[in-house]
Formats: structure tokens, sequence, C-alpha cells
């Protein structure tokens, strides 16, 4: 539990159901969408409200909103059991016999967008996974059956593959840049309701969540529901800057949280996918405690920065080079580290074979270790 209230972290978007999933049109009024342009426009100001000048995302939404898109994906049922209560459950348990039931296929809806002219298209896992069939539908309604290319649970991240060429993309952004308090906005299908925009603010950046030690989620207050995972979170640069991943829900809906992927880690695991159909993490075996203000002054330390090393795996990579209980882990290869999280995605990230600088503080004193890194196995 995280909150007193018990709130329950839920999977943002895939809309799941026990028929295959309708791709709902948008309304018999809606005009069709406007062409992409060659390059992205941030939003504009509005006029301020109380000193406060607050922006304007339509011309964010015409020229990248082409470049998202419906995912419907569909798994093969089995023949669905009859129940008591059926009408003829009474017929076939006195005179023997099975009925025919044909299948019950299940489903889910999301969002995604394409991140390159012949087609490649990036959403979330969770909306894909276990599926038999997955369908790309794109703002212009011309449907392709998509490739999957490969997934990552860890991460939350996957990439497609649709046959078609000179498709609208978007345009990739720093999520470095991004502060809390800072105009963001997602478009995707929430109850597949498609290109549907919704805007907020940066609550916090590098937000680490049970079972995401790998992603320092953007969390928002954009409001998010199932239909809207895979789908762009977007700047006010008109840069994609993260995909829209997972929600803090007691009812399954929007409650004022949500988070996205950084827009550089995916775009580092869908690099990994495309050239090889996997993803290869990488590991130094250690066991990481989390640094608290009394046991870094107990170490010696004014300030609580850094991780300590709780256990080191024998003969492994990181005893090989040194390191050793007791030693506070501050940086690997000079990127600052704050958390286990940071650990994990730094080490994760580095090749196989590679080796890492480790900046360590051990009794007092700082030192530099060498590690060379293993490919992480299971």
């Amino acid at each position: 539990m995280l909150s007193a209230a018990c709130l329950a972290l839920s999977l943002a978007g895939c809309g799941k159901s026990d028929k295959p999933p309708a791709a709902p049109g948008n309304p018999p009024a809606a005009q069709a969408p406007a062409p992409a342009a060659p390059q992205s426009a941030p939003a504009a100001p509005a006029a301020a409200a109380g000193g406060i000048t607050l922006p304007n995302f339509a011309s964010l939404v015409k020229q990248e909103g082409p470049a998202v898109v419906n995912v419907s994906a569909i798994k093969r049922g089995t023949p669905a059991p009859m129940r008591q209560g059926d009408p003829l459950y009474e017929f076939f348990r006195r005179f023997g016999g099975q009925p025919d039931m044909g299948e019950a296929p299940t489903g889910s809806v999301g969002s995604g967008f394409v991140i390159s002219k012949d087609g490649f298209v990036l959403t979330n896992a969770h909306v894909i996974a276990d599926m038999d069939e997955v369908s790309v539908k794109l703002t212009d309604k011309r449907q392709f059956k998509a490739r999957v290319i490969g997934a990552d649970v860890f991460t939350d991240v996957a990439l497609l593959k649709i046959d078609a060429d000179n498709v609208p993309v978007v345009k990739i952004g720093d999520p470095s840049r991004l502060e809390p308090g800072e105009w963001v906005a997602a478009i995707g299908s929430p109850f597949g309701f498609e290109s549907s925009i919704t805007v907020g603010v940066v609550s916090a950046i590098g937000r680490i969540l049970p079972g995401g030690s790998y992603v320092p989620f953007i969390q928002t207050d954009v409001a998010v529901n199932p239909g809207n995972s895979g789908g762009p979170l977007f700047s006010t640069r008109g840069e994609v800057v993260g995909i829209n991943s997972q929600i803090y829900s007691q009812t399954g809906g929007y409650m004022g949280i949500s988070f996205a992927i950084p827009i550089n880690i995916a775009m580092d695991i869908a690099k990994q996918l495309q050239e090889t159909g996997k993803v290869t993490r990488g590991r130094i075996g250690v066991q990481l405690q989390e640094l608290t203000q009394d046991l870094a002054q107990s170490l010696g330390m004014k300030n609580a920065h850094g991780v300590l090393v709780a256990a080191v795996q024998r003969n492994g990579p990181a005893d090989r080079a040194g390191l050793r209980p007791g030693d506070v882990i501050v940086s690997v290869n000079k990127e600052q580290v704050q958390t286990a999280a940071d650990m994990a995605r730094l080490v994760g990230s580095a090749k196989p074979g590679s080796t890492v600088d480790v900046e360590v503080v051990r009794e007092g004193r700082t030192a530099a270790v060498q590690v060379k890194v293993e490919a992480m196995t299971g």
C-alpha cells in the first residue's frame, strides 16, 4: 500500500471485454484530420487568466494527431461453458450432450503512435499481451494488421509494424527538459473514443512504482482512462515525451494521478526490439538498500546521497571488481544515483560485456571502481 487510501495501481489502458473490440469511429460531424505538417508546432499561448498564460493545444492536435493510432487486439477464445440458469442448461442436464457454444474471444483496445515513416508503432506491452491478432487504425480510417516485433514487460513497451509507407510520424522530445508544473497533453482512445485529447501538468518526475524499477515514471494529472494506454504524452513543444501507461485508481478509472514512461527509455527498448526482437539487460551482482539520513550519518556521510550495497554475489562482477557490503554507490558512468531504481536502470541499460565506472563512498572516502557488466538471465 502506497497510501492511506489504499489506491490500486492499474494498467491505464486496455479495455478488456468478452467480445472482440469494435473499432468505434469518430462522431459523424467530425471532419477528416488535417495531414501532418513537416514540423511540429508547439502549443500556442492563450489568453492570460489571473496573470497565468494558458496554452492552446489546437495546433498540436492538428499537426501531431494524425500520427496517433488506435490499437485493437483479439485473443481467440475457448468454448464458453454452460452455466446453471442458461435456458438450455436443464435440457442438456437431463438428456445429455453438450451444446456448441462457439468461441468466446476477448480483446483489448489501446492507443499507440507512429515513430517511423515505414510504419513502426509504439504502444504498451500490456495492450497486446497474449493476443493472437493486433490491428492498427489510423485517423484517416485506414486499418492494418500489425506484426508484433517484440514486447518488454519490465518497461511495458511494445513495438509493432504495419505495412504502410509515408505515414505521419511524431516528433520525439527530451523528457529531461520536463519540470513539475509544466503543461502536457495526452492523445489516445479512452473507452474507444478515438483521437481524444486531455491536458494537465507534470506532477512529478522520476517517480518509482511497485514493479516499475526500470522506469522512472513521469507523473501527471492528465486524464488517462482505459483505452489511453500506449498513447503519447506531448509537451507544449509538440514533442512526445512519454507513453501513457498506468494510473492510480480505486475504481479503475481516472482519479487525478497518471504515469507515463519517458520516451527516451521507450525508444531504447524499441531499438533493441527492432534489431534483435528482445531486450538484453546488464547486471553486476549486488543487493541494494535505500539510504536513509540516519544510515548515511552512521556511515560518516553528511547527506543521504546514493544507495547502500547490502550484499555482493560471490564471484560475481561486483565481487571481482572489489565492491563490498557497506559501500555506498553514488554514481554510475558519472550519472547520479539516488535510488535502487536508478541503479537498475543504469546497469540494466548497459551492454553486457561493457565496463561501467562506479563511484562509491567507502569509510568516508570516495573511490572509483570499474565493473564489467554481465547479461541478466531469467
